[in-house]
């Protein structure tokens, strides 16, 4: 089955702004720590860091505590912040993006189904948080404890 998929880097870059809105604000969190914890390439995910810094949502800290941590507070950076830092604005097809041109626009008949997909696909995007994705208490407990090699 085909599948519509999100590209590896917005994928690894959520997962990694997902995994620094967990953590104490003031503590920052080395490329490596954050690789490991998600699965992630540790050379990779220093370059979509980078683009993050770049987009105002991460930033560094240098020295022995030095590291990662947001820029700002989880409840204030969506999804749709993180995929444009690492993207260019989002577009489920070629004739919903504002910079390319569809040669079949005047005649498609497919372009109403992919507005409302963009719409609806952006407003997700747009009103999903880092703060709405905190893990629940069963959740923090099964991976904080030893229930999880139980479970």
């Amino acid at each position: 089955m085909g599948v519509m998929q999100i590209p590896r880097r917005v994928d690894y870059g959520l997962r990694a702004a997902i995994y620094l809105s967990m953590q104490d604000p003031d503590r920052s969190c080395s490329a490596a720590e954050i690789a490991e914890r998600q699965g992630v390439p540790r050379k990779f995910l220093e370059k979509i860091i980078q683009d993050l810094i770049r987009g105002g949502l991460v930033k560094s800290k240098r020295g022995p505590s030095g590291g990662y941590r947001l820029n700002r507070m989880p409840r204030e950076i969506s999804f749709q912040d993180v995929i444009e830092a690492l993207e260019r604005p989002i577009a489920v097809n070629v004739c919903v993006d504002e910079q390319l041109s569809c040669d079949h626009f005047p005649r498609c008949t497919m372009s109403g189904v992919w507005e409302e997909v963009q719409r609806k696909v952006v407003d997700v995007f747009t009103r999903t948080t880092l703060a709405d994705l905190k893990p629940t208490a069963c959740q923090t407990l099964l991976n904080s404890s030893s229930l999880s090699s139980v479970a």
